[in-house]
């Protein structure tokens, strides 16, 4: 004896009302909204992390750079002292010196400027979720 089963398939049209429909609409629009802003906030703390990473690896290595830096800049005033004449060698040498690294300085901490700028901070996953998510709804109600 063959035995059949019958079952039911639900559509989403079947027996809900227009109030349940609304009430669903609702709690899923509420859950959505709640995943995208947790999504936006683990894409801001990710960005912030590797922001804090490059500044903490800038930090450690301009120190040092400097105690480098110092000790090339008292071996440059000396060597260039032993070549001017003696009345104008202690000041002279210092002055060339320090010009020279101040524009070096200057022109890398514009590029370092740059740098900062060009990341950029906007949570592009979220944006891009919330065009989908925005699309969809546009879709469902059409």
């Amino acid at each position: 004896m063959a035995t059949t089963h019958h079952t039911q398939v639900h559509t989403p049209q079947d027996n809900r009302s227009l109030g349940n429909l609304i009430s669903e609409l609702a709690q899923d629009t509420t859950t959505l909204v709640q995943q995208e802003v947790a999504l936006a906030k683990a894409e801001m703390s990710e960005k912030a992390s590797q922001v804090g990473r490059g500044i903490s690896t800038l930090a450690i290595g301009g120190v040092i750079l400097l105690a480098g830096l110092l000790a090339l800049i008292d071996f440059a005033i000396y060597g260039l002292a032993e070549l001017l004449p003696p009345d104008l060698s202690p000041w002279l040498g210092a002055l060339i010196v320090g010009a020279i690294l101040s524009v070096i300085g200057y022109v890398m901490l514009q590029n370092g400027r740059k740098k900062i700028k060009a990341t950029t901070l906007t949570p592009e996953r979220t944006a891009t979720s919330l065009q989908r998510d925005k699309d969809m709804v546009k879709e469902q109600i059409s």
